[in-house]
């Protein structure tokens, strides 16, 4: 886990929006903003020495999933995280496929976009709980693999946390109390070894429950 001040790179095609990402995200005192790069293979992003990339994926003309591995690949083995204006679950597997530990929508407050960027650098994970949710949607009917040993009203409830339900949601979607909920959500968060929603999100997409 990284501890601050965040060394922080962005990789974005076009320059205003750069120095506009690079001025939002310096707005925080535990952010340090070590360069702009037009592209994800540069020896000059390797000598920054960030500690999380930002991706723009919308401008970049290579190939995605070797443009992310590219930047997981720089010496400091940095966090990913992907900004996009299409909130696509396709997309979305994509970038957490190829190492991606966050995939943010561009239409998010800066704020949340600083929020979701220091929870990268300490070592979470975030995906815009509406893609995560649309993802698991398109994989309904599909064969669930493994997830461990949770239960299958854990599994249920996790399902929900990445579709972006409160605990009062799934407690009414499920008919269960709250406290009920909160129990299987710290027995999904140990079994799991994970401390945040935003973790337990990602790992739903990735096993692929639905």
């Amino acid at each position: 886990m990284k501890t601050a001040p965040y060394r922080v790179a962005i990789v974005e095609s076009q320059v205003l929006f750069a120095k506009a990402l690079a001025s939002i995200l310096a707005s925080d005192p535990e952010i340090t903003i070590v360069g702009d790069f037009r592209s994800p293979v540069s020896a000059q992003l390797t000598q920054a020495r960030p500690d999380v990339i930002v991706v723009d994926v919308d401008g970049l003309p290579e190939d995605i999933g070797r443009s992310l591995q590219a930047c997981t690949e720089v010496a400091t083995q940095p966090y990913v995280c992907v900004l996009s204006m299409r909130p696509s679950p396709e997309m979305l597997q994509r970038c957490l496929t190829a190492g991606a530990a966050a995939y943010v929508v561009k239409d998010v407050a800066p704020s949340d976009l600083v929020r979701a960027l220091k929870d990268v650098a300490r070592g979470q994970s975030y995906v815009d709980p509406r893609v995560a949710g649309g993802l698991l949607r398109r994989r309904a009917g599909g064969t669930k693999p493994d997830i461990m040993d949770l239960s299958t009203r854990e599994t249920e409830v996790l399902k929900l946390i990445a579709e972006g339900l409160a605990n009062k949601q799934i407690s009414d979607r499920l008919s269960l109390s709250e406290k009920t909920v909160k129990n299987h959500i710290s027995r999904i968060f140990s079994k799991l070894h994970i401390n945040a929603r935003t973790q337990a999100a990602v790992h739903a997409i990735r096993v692929g429950i639905a």
